[in-house]
């Protein structure tokens, strides 16, 4: 059965950024049936969400998952992908832990089958909600056509840190590019807060800096990198060496992406665009939206940027004060957009 979400009053502070996630964001209409899937540690927001639904006056399920199943999830319980599959919209808010992607992937599964305007929201936290989630997303989705009309035209991004990142993508007119500006469609789900540009490269190479962040469940383990990057070096396309100060950050992240044949492989390839988010706070969902460039070992998101290889895992690496260029025409200097 589902479950109720609050007992209690509801935190004001939260229901301008829950407002902005259904009714801007995800324009849930009184006919339509929406899924929330939370935890525990999520209750607090999700009760916030959960009051603007109710306000929408939309048909609804909410599922805590700790009532459910066992965490960290082997997979998603069956009744919930059913209940998901007979909604129109969804949310996830909750907090990952080790070894859930896999449960995810089969969340966002029914949701590609479906058709279904899926706000994903990992790691949702109150910082988030008073930052990122207040953004004005239609403005961002201005920003966001404009640059993505570009890239599709480009054949290569080159990009450059005063940190030390000379990092090159080769482009495919075969491989797609997607906006996931915060405006979510039923064609592609996305993340909230939204902000972004994203497709899975032809090919790689060139020196990564991470001093910003790095994705899944490290994020909460060693938050912001600034004092101390990870330095990726890729030949075509995969990892070839690691370098950091902090050797358990370097020995994770070696460790992630050595869980399959593809996990060390570039699969993303994405510029931010939400100019709401100024700072690295330390939390992914965030800081990939911060414009500059970020990219993903594994997971390609095949199912829609036609890319022909597929991982288990998936993780995002950010770094800061990026300049870019789309071939010959810089699009951005010191984090800052020209277009």
């Amino acid at each position: 059965m589902p479950d109720r979400a609050y007992l209690h009053p509801i935190d004001p502070e939260l229901i301008p950024g829950a407002r902005n996630a259904i009714n801007v964001c995800l324009r849930l209409k009184p006919a339509e049936r929406i899924t929330m899937i939370t935890d525990d540690a999520t209750r607090e927001i999700a009760a916030a969400l959960q009051t603007e639904v109710e306000r929408v006056g939309s048909e609804y399920s909410l599922f805590s998952l700790e009532h459910h199943a066992r965490r960290p999830l082997q997979s998603m319980p069956e009744h919930i992908l059913e209940d998901l599959s007979r909604s129109q919209v969804s949310i996830f808010a909750a907090r990952t832990q080790t070894g859930e992607l896999g449960a995810r992937i089969q969340m966002t599964s029914v949701v590609n089958n479906y058709h279904i305007r899926h706000g994903h929201m990992v790691n949702i936290n109150r910082e988030i909600m008073l930052e990122g989630m207040r953004a004005d997303f239609r403005a961002i989705d201005a920003l966001s056509q404009r640059l993505v009309e570009r890239a599709r035209k480009a054949e290569r991004i080159t990009c450059k840190t005063p940190h030390g990142t000379e990092f090159e993508a080769e482009l495919s007119p075969k491989l797609k590019w997607l906006k996931t500006s915060g405006i979510i469609q039923k064609d592609k789900w996305g993340n909230l807060p939204g902000g972004e540009i994203f497709t899975s490269p032809r090919n790689t190479s060139g020196v990564f800096v991470v001093d910003g962040v790095v994705g899944d469940y490290l994020c909460e383990r060693y938050g912001d990198l600034k004092d101390n990057p990870l330095t990726i070096e890729v030949k075509n396309n995969r990892i070839v060496d690691l370098h950091s100060d902090n050797k358990d950050l370097r020995d994770d992240f070696r460790l992630y992406t050595s869980t399959d044949e593809n996990s060390n492989r570039v699969g993303e390839f994405a510029i931010g665009t939400n100019i709401a988010c100024t700072h690295v706070i330390g939390h992914i969902l965030q800081d990939e939206k911060i414009p500059g460039v970020h990219i993903a070992f594994g997971h390609p998101y095949a199912e829609h940027t036609g890319q022909n290889w597929i991982s288990t895992t998936h993780i995002d690496c950010v770094g800061r004060d990026f300049d870019i260029w789309f071939d010959d025409e810089k699009v951005m200097t010191r984090g800052k957009f020209l277009v």
